[in-house]
């Protein structure tokens, strides 16, 4: 029997990408995209530092990382509550070793739980990106636009009222959206968010939002507890992916981005810290190394020659 004609029409069907909100372009095809004092590979390190009802939702979804087990889970709330009580001021300790400044992406609940924290990252200069407001607080397309516009809302809100000011970035959990999120981040008068995955240097959309990649599977939790490698193998990845992208910066003329996501609970234990330490200083040590926090980042793309490509 022949297929019917209808399954090969395809309304969204377009070059590159099945949606209008950002024009298709390759890499290579784009003006190439300059760091500050000439380095080559912009080091990025974003934390997540979350917040686990022990009771989890499961509408849209369970977040990835919540509770697992029947209730009271009170093993793996409180291995998550160690990532707030020490796994993160060790990740803060290893970055003022080494002299580097973070975007950390905050649940709102952090803020009004643990408002110390929140005094913590900003004194050491570090930024804060929206996290929603807890790891219930996720967003699919099953999720009403006016529910998502007022989670959306509360988690910068929420942040607000501890830090003095909005974040200007956003991460969605587990990096989901729904078909109306780009919009309601910009109407929200956020800059940038993180999500999207397409790509390894920031890009606009056509609402003026940038999307800054945050490469998932250079994750820790992806490397160390998805796939279950040494935190030497993840230090050597990171090196390996440093090393490509700058010769490609080389050979290309212009800068890449190395996006390095990090979760306290996970990389803030004892056996593993040493190494992460380690790595941050061989990376610190590179001349063609440039640390920065996700705003620094958008800065140098919005000044950048033909920032929209």
């Amino acid at each position: 029997m022949a297929l019917d004609p209808a399954h090969l029409e395809y309304p969204r069907r377009a070059r590159g990408m099945d949606h209008a909100l950002y024009p298709y372009t390759r890499l290579t095809a784009r003006a190439p995209i300059h760091w500050p004092q000439g380095r080559k590979v912009a080091v990025w390190c974003v934390v997540s530092l979350e917040w686990f009802p022990i009771i989890p939702s499961d509408t849209p979804f369970r977040a990835p990382g919540h509770m697992q087990t029947a209730y009271p889970d009170y093993r793996h709330y409180t291995s998550r509550e160690y990532g707030t009580r020490i796994g993160f001021y060790r990740l803060l300790d290893a970055f003022a070793q080494a002299g580097v400044k973070v975007s950390v992406a905050t649940n709102g609940a952090i803020a009004e739980r643990y408002p110390a924290i929140i005094e913590d990252i900003l004194s050491a200069g570090h930024e804060i990106i929206a996290h929603s407001t807890d790891m219930n607080g996720t967003i699919a397309s099953t999720l009403p636009v006016a529910d998502e516009r007022a989670l959306i809302e509360r988690s910068l809100a929420m942040l607000e009222r501890a830090m003095g000011h909005r974040p200007k970035g956003w991460h969605s959990i587990a990096r989901s959206q729904s078909f109306a999120t780009p919009d309601l981040l910009q109407e929200a008068g956020l800059d940038y968010m993180v999500d999207w995955v397409n790509d390894e240097l920031p890009y606009a959309f056509n609402n003026g939002l940038v999307n800054i990649p945050l490469n998932h599977e250079l994750s820790d939790r992806q490397i160390l507890t998805v796939q279950q490698q040494s935190v030497d193998s993840y230090a050597g990845q990171i090196l390996d992916a440093y090393d490509w992208l700058l010769a490609e910066a080389e050979a290309q003329h212009g800068g890449r981005l190395l996006p390095l996501h990090l979760t306290p609970y996970i990389m803030g234990l004892p056996y593993r810290i040493g190494a992460f330490e380690r790595l941050l200083a061989d990376l610190t040590a590179r001349p063609d190394c440039w640390f920065a926090r996700g705003k620094d980042i958008l800065d140098a793309y919005r000044t950048a020659p033909c920032p929209r490509l």
